[in-house]
């Protein structure tokens, strides 16, 4: 294997295996902050033996046994804490190490990771914070990535995180999965979480690829993991399908590295097998709902705006009417600007590009740097014949992101080189 081959595979397995072990000595040394440091020290140990020894048979174990060694090396050093001394000699004695197994790090349901995303989004962290120990801890986006998702420094960014994590530590907050009495408080936070994974796998605002595949795959996988745990939690079931039906437009979503709008895509692209799965569900919620078992709630409006989307065979056969309907019952439950934002652009759909853009302008305060407030309003400008407005509107919504797929459609709606 080339030394490039074992980066890639080096650089996969951190997508992959990341936020697994962490989650896994989180729970076994109850230490987050040891945990995601020993982590990182596996895959420098990695990125520094494998090119020359070359890749072990079981990377995933490998990775795994060094990070727990490191831990227990680490805790052993700290002669200050002899109850966790204490501990790493009990572990070591129970397991005996080697680099060629799983470690018995892997577990079933309830899954390691679920347990850590419900202690990265306590109720005691803020929201913000939740997203970013959950990108750092689940996703191993690094520090830098997540500042610039966030559009603020990295020092500070990196103070917030080190903040969360001694929070965590000092309020002693179970890293467990919560009893049925607090899942109220908690599941809320969540599901806005794993949503907010998911939407920055999607349309990544930084760096050169156009979707973050691995961050889509690992919010869905935890979102079909709580399905498991809560089969009966409506909004789990309509997050779910709300990601499938997402997820199910990627593969038309960027074409030779320009980002397609819905309205464009070759519907033939679509993978229809997810197109039914969360089909299936938004009818699921649909019945729970008509018989009285729970009332539509945020992510089952988004879902099933989707599926009217993914129901119809063309743009042209949309049905406008029934997501109008179905924005003014989501802007009902969710009355944000983001929401009022879509339902401007259905209002354009069915009254005209004026009509939308007065909704559009009315927004205007209160989304002053929401890229996607800009790029709604050079396309209305567009569309209007407005050229000049049309173009300084695409200027500023080209500032505000770093997707080069996504810049690339700009551009070219800006240069009057795209239909539409």
């Amino acid at each position: 294997m080339s030394q490039d081959e074992v980066a890639a595979r080096i650089e996969l397995l951190h997508r992959e295996e990341f936020g697994r072990i962490v989650a896994a000595l989180a729970a076994r040394f109850g230490d987050l902050g040891l945990a995601e440091e020993v982590t990182q020290d596996a895959f420098a140990e990695a990125v520094r033996r494998w090119p020359a020894d070359g890749v072990p048979p079981h990377p995933p174990g490998w990775l795994a046994t060094t990070a727990r060694n490191r831990a227990i090396d680490r805790l052993r050093r700290e002669s200050t804490r002899q109850a966790r001394h204490r501990e790493a000699l009990m572990i070591q004695g129970d397991d005996g190490g080697g680099d060629g197994g799983d470690d018995g790090l892997v577990t079933s349901i309830p899954d390691e990771r679920l347990r850590l995303l419900f202690t990265c989004c306590h109720p005691a962290l803020a929201p913000a914070t939740r997203v970013a120990l959950t990108l750092r801890l689940l996703g191993g986006l690094t520090v830098p990535e997540i500042a610039a998702a966030f559009l603020v420094e990295e020092r500070a960014m990196a103070q917030r995180i080190t903040r969360a994590k001694q929070k965590i530590a000092a309020a002693r907050i179970p890293y467990r999965v919560p009893d049925d009495a607090e899942l109220p408080d908690r599941l809320g936070g969540v599901l806005a979480t794993l949503y907010l994974v998911f939407n920055e796998g999607y349309l990544p605002r930084h760096g050169d690829q156009p979707v973050r595949t691995d961050l889509c795959a690992e919010a869905i996988r935890l979102t079909r993991v709580l399905r498991v745990l809560m089969p009966d939690e409506p909004e789990v079931m309509g997050l779910l399908a709300l990601m499938l039906l997402t997820e199910a437009r990627r593969p038309a979503r960027v074409v030779d590295g320009r980002l397609v709008p819905l309205a464009e895509q070759d519907r033939t692209r679509w993978d229809h097998a997810l197109v039914a799965e969360g089909h299936a569900l938004v009818r699921e919620c649909l019945r729970r709902n008509h018989a009285g078992l729970s009332h539509p709630g945020h992510h089952q409006l988004h879902a099933a705006i989707n599926a009217v989307h993914t129901d119809a065979a063309t743009a042209e056969e949309t049905d406008w009417s029934q997501l109008r309907a179905l924005y003014d019952q989501l802007y009902a439950v969710t009355p944000t600007p983001v929401v009022a934002l879509n339902r401007a652009l259905v209002v354009a759909e069915l009254d005209g590009p004026e009509a939308g853009l007065d909704r559009v302008d009315e927004l205007a305060g209160a989304l002053p740097s929401y890229q996607p407030w800009h790029v709604a309003r050079a396309d209305l400008l567009r569309r209007l014949g407005r050229t000049e407005e049309a173009r300084a509107a695409y200027d500023r919504a080209i500032a505000m992101t770093e997707n080069e797929a996504e810049q690339a459609f700009l551009r070219g709606r800006r240069d009057g080189g795209e239909r539409g």
